[in-house]
């Protein structure tokens, strides 16, 4: 059994960690609300670029247009947003092996991968694959438009080299503050969304929901496609910052339960001990008197 200077020691440091467990939730939590409202704020702009562009992109040729070709996928890209820091459980080792299966089907196929890794957790990761072409690291504690800006331009002019014939986007997707899940999405070729046959009312059918534009279509959407790939991938960054938030508050929330428990387990042990030593002094002080008879 320890002794009891041993275990009293080891009381005081699990003591420690846990009121550092607690200050790191309560940063978490404070953190969470500025990135949470950012993101559902971000939301509604990003579906409605979304909507705007299928509008577009239902009667566009696609052919005129490099972002919107559709080759035969032999180079795949794939970007990887993570968070730079870690101490928030699995997060972003879900993303991570999203990210490696994936990487494994496309080569099961026999097709060429090459990787895209923002965040240093993404980059630490693949970086002994070989394979990541470029890397974005430092940036998703303070990232801006300009970040996402600036990797939506190094991935399109990859694509429009033809270095690449199909890019994906593998990102944590926030859902509520327990649950951030592994996303993946086709960012590059971008396709055209085909309209939707809803069972309308007869009255409604008459109704046309058709758009003139000024100018063309096809010139607008020469301009709008890079714009939407920056949206795309700032929304990403977005939802990856507010689930790591999330994920840092439930995990540093275990961590000082964890500790309590552990404390509990210590005491008792410490109470053991102590009982014990208490019963060997009775025991010596009664041996002497029982001596001196």
């Amino acid at each position: 059994m320890p002794g009891l200077k041993d275990v009293k020691d080891k009381i005081a440091g699990v003591k420690k960690t846990s009121q550092i467990t607690k200050a790191m939730n309560m940063v978490a939590s404070a953190k969470l609300r500025g990135a949470q409202d950012k993101m559902e704020s971000f939301r509604p702009y990003a579906e409605k670029f979304a909507e705007a562009m299928g509008q577009l992109s239902s009667g566009t040729e696609a052919e005129n247009l490099p972002l919107m070709e559709v080759r035969d996928p032999k180079k795949i890209e794939i970007v990887v947003v993570t968070s730079d820091r870690g101490l928030c459980g699995s997060f972003n080792a879900h993303i991570v092996g999203t990210a490696l299966q994936l990487k494994k089907d496309y080569e099961a196929e026999g097709k060429q991968v090459s990787l895209v890794t923002v965040g240093k957790k993404a980059t630490r990761a693949f970086r002994k694959s070989g394979q990541v072409r470029a890397s974005y690291d430092d940036i998703m504690g303070t990232f801006q438009m300009f970040n996402a800006r600036e990797i939506s331009q190094d991935v399109s002019q990859n694509f429009i080299d033809g270095n690449s014939d199909q890019v994906d986007l593998v990102y944590g997707k926030f859902h509520s503050i327990a649950v951030q899940k592994p996303t993946r999405e086709e960012l590059l070729p971008i396709k055209p969304v085909a309209a939707e046959d809803t069972a309308a009312p007869a009255a409604a059918k008459n109704i046309s929901g058709a758009y003139i534009y000024e100018p063309e279509p096809a010139e607008i959407m020469e301009v709008l496609l890079p714009l939407y790939l920056n949206v795309q991938v700032y929304h990403s960054m977005l939802e990856v910052g507010a689930s790591e938030h999330a994920a840092r508050m439930t995990a540093m929330d275990n961590a000082t339960n964890a500790c309590k428990d552990i404390i509990h387990d210590l005491t008792q042990l410490y109470n053991k001990a102590r009982q014990a030593a208490i019963t060997a002094e009775l025991m010596d002080i009664v041996g002497g008197a029982e001596a001196l008879k």
